[in-house]
């Protein structure tokens, strides 16, 4: 049991790299959590500081779900399940970093690269379903919570093999995990203060270099 162990803890390290944060402090001295909307993530890391920093923190995030399911649980083939544990390890350590005060983002991104290594084309469909919406409201959040919502039926209608209960009840987990987090933008939407997609907070200043 000492090995399956080592790599989940390993997965929750790898996906708990705040990466945000991280562009914040080395490229701009600030701290993310005290900009925009405050979250760890690449969508307030563009409103904050554009899409040069927020695309490759963002493919990084995927990366941070991905490489747990294709390269981390392969190397334990005896566990049932285990690529699922390894990436929903990582969502969580990217959610709950313990290097920033166990804060993180709202996992859309890992649980994509996640899912990406198990089920492409039902990531796919709440891609689209992202887009789409995304497109017509105007609303990131909108498209995340509707695309988590679309996943485990996507992922049933297109995976017959992956129609057991270990698989289903991870998927309804994890979309029901990734609208908990966007609970405070539910309450934004409902109360109409919500953040359109495009519109950029205030570039905040550079930090003085120290002499």
């Amino acid at each position: 049991m000492i090995e399956p162990l080592l790599w989940l803890v390993a997965s929750y390290l790898l996906g708990s790299i705040p990466t945000s944060y991280l562009a914040g402090r080395w490229f701009r001295g600030i701290d993310l959590r005290e900009h925009g909307s405050r979250n760890l993530g690449a969508t307030n890391l563009y409103r904050v500081m554009g899409w040069r920093f927020a695309v490759p923190v963002g493919l990084f995030d995927v990366l941070k779900g991905a490489v747990p399911v294709l390269l981390f649980a392969p190397q334990v083939p005896a566990v049932p399940h285990f690529p699922t544990y390894c990436g929903v390890a990582a969502m969580v350590g990217h959610t709950l970093s313990p290097f920033v005060g166990f804060k993180g983002g709202k996992g859309v991104a890992t649980a994509a690269g996640m899912l990406l290594g198990l089920a492409p084309g039902a990531v796919g469909v709440a891609a689209l379903v992202w887009m789409v919406l995304v497109r017509l409201t105007g609303y990131v959040s909108v498209g995340s919570i509707a695309g988590a919502v679309a996943f485990p039926a996507a992922d049933f209608l297109l995976y017959p093999a992956r129609r057991t209960l270990p698989d289903l009840g991870f998927d309804v987990l994890i979309a029901a995990f990734i609208v908990w987090k966007h609970r405070a933008n539910i309450q934004r939407l409902l109360s109409g203060t919500e953040n359109r997609f495009g519109k950029r907070a205030a570039a905040p200043p550079s930090a003085p270099a120290a002499h």
